[in-house]
């Protein structure tokens, strides 16, 4: 090749390299409103918990345990990595492709043909036969003068990004799972020990009615109904029961393992977090993973539309191959070199509308992404009001909650006691107080179980729990 032909394809490729910035774009955040997206907050204090290790959120031992086993077992987790691993596969082979392919072939070949084949005269029948030997390597390698290969790369690259920022998604909402599922298992043996307590008294309160029915003080049917209240206690057990079961097999699985009991605290040893700091609401694009993860696949989708539109220009390869070749082995290595160098460019003109229809694609992807990005930004300011509006409201029933537990107990006490020494009363009214007592006493374990999990939420929901 000589020196005009050089300065020709210098030309040439400046001046597509010059023009590859007006076919592929530098991607750029679009606009959003990631202000105010929480509901009657208007701090302008960036701290926020989402910074804070979950091991400084959750002090209790048995809880901590179980979470760093589910962060070691969880499947989920698991699955999550693997797919990073898939990624980071996808795309060094998109790396690869900006460099030259290179295959090296030896072969020999083995041509027979007879001397009759030949137009020899007839009565001769002389066969030839020869053999070649030939050892090349070839390259090849496609200028990326458009951008389609750096672009196809960056794809690749915001894709791990994604599935990067996806397990950690997994991993916060695994630890919010487990600590749930924990505070759960805590209230139900909670409730399951109230439960047993009231039958205990409601067993003592037969023998009562029993005894009074003796003295006159009552009738049969003070004693009946008293039994009554006792097997409605009683009948509670078996369901409470199952539902420990329950919840220790679906905790059993959040950690990776088989259905079995679960080591745990009580509920009264644990300690509510009440510092909820949230910061501002835009800072839900650093710290919430599935917000992150959106974005990455926006991005990813976004240079995906730039392979697209590359696909429209024309495409420089070059090709070359080069070895040596003889017909004789022992002179393989004397004046056999060969070579060949192809320069050359395709440029579409119909691809059967192809080229259209994956422009197309890519473009309705993109905006798809974009919208995708945009809803879980919104749910993310969604969820942190929630969980902010949960704790309010369970704060506010605890305080309201002691005051009827402690109304309540003292009216079962007094229509006792009234039930006993007058006839002021009947055994109805110790019924519904009773009753009445029990069911506070269990809906102050949800009051409490709701304060617990509103932390929980309100932690993920702010993007808690990946953090070291």
């Amino acid at each position: 090749m000589n020196t005009r032909y050089h300065k020709y394809y210098f030309i040439i490729g400046f001046s597509a390299l010059s023009l590859t910035a007006c076919v592929t774009k530098k991607y750029e955040r679009p606009a959003l409103n990631s202000n105010d997206l929480y509901r009657d907050n208007t701090t302008a204090d960036t701290s926020t918990m989402a910074n804070l290790p979950w091991k400084n959120l959750f002090t209790d031992a048995p809880l901590q345990v179980l979470i760093q086993q589910g962060i070691n077992e969880n499947l989920d987790l698991k699955q999550a990595i693997e797919r990073i691993k898939v990624a980071e596969a996808t795309l060094l082979q998109n790396k690869a492709a900006l460099l030259p392919s290179l295959t090296a072939d030896v072969s020999v070949t083995d041509a027979k043909q007879s001397r009759a084949a030949l137009n020899f005269p007839p009565g001769i029948n002389i066969n030839t036969e020869t053999q070649t030997y030939r050892a090349q390597l070839s390259t090849s390698w496609e200028a990326d003068i458009w951008g389609k290969l750096s672009s196809a790369k960056r794809s690749a690259y915001a894709s791990l990004l994604q599935t990067d920022a996806a397990k950690r998604a997994v991993q916060t909402q695994l630890i919010a799972n487990i600590a749930n599922s924990y505070y759960n298992l805590l209230a139900l043996d909670k409730q399951l020990s109230i439960t047993e307590q009231t039958i205990r008294i409601r067993q003592a309160d037969v023998e009562t009615m029993k005894s009074l029915k003796e003295g006159a003080v009552v009738n049969g049917a003070a004693v009946v109904q008293s039994e009554a209240n006792l097997y409605a206690a009683q009948v509670t057990l078996p369901d409470l029961k199952r539902s420990i079961r329950e919840t220790e097999n679906a905790l059993s699985i959040l950690l990776g393992k088989g259905a079995g009991k679960i080591d745990r605290g009580t509920l009264d040893q644990q300690t509510v977090y009440s510092n909820l700091q949230t910061g501002v609401s835009a800072q839900l694009l650093q710290n919430r993973p599935d917000v992150q993860a959106a974005e990455f696949a926006l991005r990813a989708a976004f240079e995906n539309k730039n392979v697209a539109k590359a696909y429209f220009y024309p495409a420089l390869t070059l090709t070359a191959n080069g070895g040596l070749s003889s017909l004789s082995l022992k002179n393989f290595f004397d004046n056999s070199v060969f070579y060949n160098l192809i320069g050359g460019i395709t440029q579409p003109i119909f691809n059967k509308g192809q080229n259209k229809a994956r422009l197309k694609t890519a473009e309705a992807q993109q905006q798809m992404a974009f919208y995708g990005f945009q809803q879980t930004l919104l749910t993310s300011g969604q969820e942190v009001s929630n969980a902010l509006y949960a704790y309010q409201a369970a704060s506010e029933k605890e305080t309201t909650r002691a005051k009827q537990i402690a109304s309540l107990t003292k009216a079962v006490d007094y229509t006792k006691e009234l039930l006993r020494y007058s006839s002021a009363t009947n055994y109805t009214d110790v019924l519904t107080s009773e009753q009445s007592l029990l069911a506070a006493q269990l809906s102050s374990i949800n009051d409490r179980l709701q304060k617990l999990q509103s932390v929980v939420n309100l932690y993920r929901a702010l993007g808690g729990g990946w953090k070291e």
